[in-house]
């Protein structure tokens, strides 16, 4: 049995204001296969640290410049073609700089009261639970179904 395989590699971090906002990006559906309010990152570059590359991406779609992020946990399925998909989960409150969209979609403040009242990325809500809740540091896509996943905590 191999002990290497192909894996793409990514991020996404929570950005928290001292009020309970955090940072969302809306992707346009024109542009991309999936849309709705999302939370900024990116792909990790070669030779690139996981640091380095959640400071970049949220810098590039945000214009913040985030310090002290902390790994919570991250997301993880098996693409069509068979490729682990990682998504590293980060979480912030320390920032600076003004928030100013990319091409990448619109970025904007919400109050997380707000967030059943807007359109969210696919399973937004169910990842959140890996950034709030404690015991819980991974999100895994087991099994295609139909039109969705399903999902497995630990």
């Amino acid at each position: 049995m191999p002990r290497t395989s192909q894996v793409i590699l990514t991020n996404m971090c929570l950005i928290e204001d001292k009020k309970g906002n955090i940072v969302m990006q809306i992707r346009d559906p024109q542009r991309y296969t999936w849309s709705g309010a999302a939370l900024p990152g990116g792909h990790i570059e070669e030779k690139e640290s996981l640091h380095q590359a959640v400071v970049r991406e949220v810098y590039e779609e945000t214009g913040l410049t985030i310090r002290n992020p902390k790994l919570v946990g991250m997301k993880h399925w098996h693409t069509v073609d068979g490729i682990r998909y990682l998504v590293f989960l980060y979480r912030t409150k320390d920032f600076s700089g003004e928030l100013r969209s990319s091409e990448e979609g619109e970025v904007k403040w919400v109050s997380r009261n707000d967030l059943d009242n807007i359109e969210l990325a696919y399973d937004l809500k169910n990842l959140l639970r890996v950034f709030d809740e404690e015991k819980l540091s991974e999100m895994f896509y087991s099994k295609r179904l139909e039109n969705d996943f399903i999902r497995e905590f630990w």
